[in-house]
């Protein structure tokens, strides 16, 4: 193939910055949180627009963990998406990206793709094969889902 030609594929309407972005941010998976990362998540969760300090004194009750390990923390959630911060003056203020729901969904979107082929439905049968979810349950939530497809037709 010539350099030339190789060019041209690069930049054809179908192979552009914005589609490639597109395509790999809808297949990216983040990593998920350590269980000390998910405890200072879900503090920033409650507390939206906490700084470092607020989380460190906040947890002080459950957990006492030194200043620099909760900026540490901090900054690993950053890394893998889950917080972003502001800076006010010298203070980084932190918030979450998404809200708990929509992690929790990404989540279990990965479970499904990794041990159910999926398959929703394989993993909802799996969670009435073993008592986690009772049948009535489900016709629960089929009857709001469908309540649900009403109000947007």
């Amino acid at each position: 193939m010539s350099l030339a030609r190789a060019y041209t594929g690069l930049t054809s309407p179908s192979c552009n910055v914005i589609n490639s972005n597109a395509t790999m941010f809808n297949t990216y998976h983040r990593k998920s949180p350590t269980p000390l990362e998910q405890f200072i998540l879900d503090y920033v969760w409650a507390h939206p627009n906490c700084t470092a300090e607020m989380c460190r004194e906040g947890l002080a009750g459950q957990r006492k963990l030194k200043d620099s390990t909760i900026r540490t923390i901090l900054r690993k959630l950053e890394e893998k998406g889950y917080v972003k911060h502001k800076v006010d003056g010298r203070t980084f203020v932190y918030r979450a990206v998404h809200t708990q729901r929509n992690v929790a969904v990404q989540a279990a979107q990965q479970l499904i793709d990794r041990f159910c082929g999926g398959s929703v439905e394989e993993l909802l049968v799996g969670l009435v094969d073993n008592q986690l979810l009772e049948p009535k349950q489900l016709q629960r939530l089929a009857q709001k889902i469908a309540s649900r497809k009403e109000k947007v037709l």
